[in-house]
């Protein structure tokens, strides 16, 4: 993660312009299930890894949270965050997910929104996190499916009238950087399995306690292009326990 694209400004403002920058939660595709999936922030303590615009560090705190720790890279994010998502009980630290001191039994939840495919190693990062949750604490995030990131173009295949024919899924296990096209520039990403997400995770001591590959609410069917993502799946969701 630490190319930092988002701090690119002609990448940042056609990020700033997706429906889930200007909308919020309800503007992501995969919120529906994400919340539900998602554990009572009661009480809790919470760490968000690539908290981007910090809609997710609100939610969490409008949901009883005592304290969220939102930690993004890019120093666009964090602004935009301290914008639209301030609280006195969230903290935004400007930062890379590696770097972050990972320090024991410090967080009762640990979540993370579409950044995981952006770090080379998902066992080193699982390992942190399973290290500074508390006894019982829980660990929820999405990444991009790995059929998604796969070829590593992250773009459909067309005939010459430029109807999609179909999604590119190929050197599936070669894991490893892609370079992707994403919002017209180009982006690296990791490829990882679904074999080296699961493993990853009961690896460093988790259970694994729900999987989801989330369809599109039916309420965005009218968005252009929605329906094909009905085709492959985009993102995969993983709920687990300490």
């Amino acid at each position: 993660m630490k190319e930092n694209k988002y701090d690119d400004q002609a990448f940042f403002d056609q990020y700033s312009q997706m429906t889930r920058s200007v909308e919020g939660l309800k503007g992501a595709g995969e919120w529906h299930i994400l919340k539900q999936m998602l554990p009572s922030f009661e009480g809790k303590r919470v760490l968000d890894l690539g908290c981007g615009f910090g809609w997710h560090c609100r939610y969490a705190i409008e949901q009883g949270a005592t304290f969220v720790m939102g930690i993004d890279i890019s120093e666009r994010m964090i602004s935009e965050a301290l914008s639209k998502n301030n609280s006195p009980r969230i903290e935004y630290r400007c930062m890379a997910i590696e770097d972050f001191d990972y320090c024991p039994d410090t967080f009762d939840i640990v979540i993370s929104s579409l950044a995981f495919h952006y770090l080379e190693s998902f066992d080193d990062i699982s390992n942190k996190v399973y290290r500074c949750l508390t006894g019982n604490g829980q660990f929820v995030f999405s990444v991009e499916h790995p059929v998604f990131t796969a070829y590593g173009n992250q773009d459909w295949f067309y005939d010459q009238a430029g109807n999609r024919l179909h999604w590119p899924v190929d050197r599936y296990f070669d894991e490893g950087r892609r370079n992707a096209s994403f919002l017209g520039g180009d982006v690296i990403k990791y490829h990882k399995t679904l074999t080296t997400y699961i493993n990853g995770l009961l690896s460093s001591g988790f259970k694994i306690t729900a999987l989801v590959e989330p369809e599109p609410d039916n309420t965005m069917m009218e968005i252009p292009g929605m329906l094909d993502e009905l085709r492959r799946p985009m993102f995969l969701i993983i709920a687990t326990e300490k």
